[in-house]
């Protein structure tokens, strides 16, 4: 791939996605609501999940009020919550979104704003663990058979899995993947990152290892701020000392907009291959770019090591097997 054919890239002129169907999670604010809206204005049919129903439909109506003729749906999705994604990609798979298919996924639900001391969820899985990568696992064997039943000549589905600048920041190897010798709220956000993107690529050495039809790229949006973000009613409202706060950091900071940018090329730009990893230009902004990520995270035996252990605490394995024939 050319530098110039890379540098080409305009955020403010995507592709035509007319036909494609992508479904983002953690779609009703933040960097995810902004995905959205980016991909509805290319033309793509988008599925927006969360959590809060009442959060979810303010973020589906923004979308249809700044996005003339948007194509959106909305699917209640906790990613915390195995009952829910299992409903969910049922939902997906048949039924409730019958007449879609699934071209590509953004792993993006997470918690930034870690809780103070050790949280679990009712399964008992430590909350911030849970919430950024394994149930992202679990909507990731869901969903392998829908995506990739979608590939054609033309487009290989993809899924991209929402990493952090901060994984740079120590190795933080994530042995004691729920914190349960040890907890500080720094660690945990971190370690579920490392984790995240070990998942991501060794996703995608499993996937070409399987043949299956389905791509798996890594993406972090840099330092992307609300303060700095458009005000978007019912999804992103800052107020004026948070505005001020963050207008202060405008040097190393950019938008939540902006910060989607990244995420969005990791999914539609066809020049991407699987198993990359996509960040700001200056690391905590800028225009997308491909990135080196940390050596933790590309670790062979972290990654296989994350993996096995997110197998073992959701019972799940990815159908590789099954998929790969779906998508022949």
């Amino acid at each position: 791939m050319s530098k110039s054919a890379r540098a080409a890239w305009d955020p403010q002129q995507l592709p035509p996605q007319d036909g494609r169907s992508y479904l983002v999670t953690g779609a009703n604010a933040g960097l995810g609501y902004f995905a959205c809206e980016h991909l509805a204005r290319a033309g793509a049919h988008v599925i927006m999940s969360g959590r809060h129903p009442n959060r979810l439909a303010a973020a589906h109506d923004a979308i249809e009020a700044r996005v003339p003729g948007a194509s959106v749906e909305t699917l209640l999705l906790d990613v915390a919550n195995p009952g829910s994604i299992r409903a969910a990609a049922a939902s997906v798979r048949g039924g409730l979104f019958e007449r879609t298919r699934l071209d590509g996924v953004i792993f993006n639900a997470g918690i930034v704003h870690t809780p103070r001391r050790r949280k679990v969820t009712r399964d008992g899985r430590e909350l911030v663990f849970s919430t950024n990568a394994l149930g992202h696992f679990v909507l990731g064997a869901e969903l392998l058979v829908s995506l990739a039943k979608s590939s054609t000549s033309r487009w290989t589905p993809r899924m991209v899995w929402l990493g952090s600048m901060s994984t740079r920041m120590g190795a933080h190897i994530p042995t004691d993947v729920q914190l349960e010798s040890s907890y500080s709220a720094w660690k945990a956000y971190v370690q579920s990152k490392v984790a995240v993107q070990a998942l991501g690529f060794e996703a995608d050495a499993r996937l070409r290892d399987a043949e299956v039809p389905v791509q798996s790229v890594v993406a972090h949006p840099g330092y992307s701020i609300g303060g700095r973000t458009p005000l978007v009613t019912g999804v992103n409202e800052p107020g004026r000392w948070k505005r001020i706060r963050d207008g202060v950091q405008a040097p190393v900071a950019q938008s939540k907009q902006r910060g989607a940018d990244t995420i969005v090329r990791a999914l539609i730009d066809p020049t991407i291959s699987s198993g990359e990893y996509w960040g700001p230009r200056f690391l905590t902004h800028g225009a997308p770019v491909r990135q080196r990520p940390s050596p933790t995270s590309v670790d062979p035996e972290v990654r296989r090591r994350v993996w096995e252990k997110c197998e073992a605490l959701s019972g799940m394995t990815w159908p590789f097997q099954k998929a790969a024939r779906a998508g022949r």
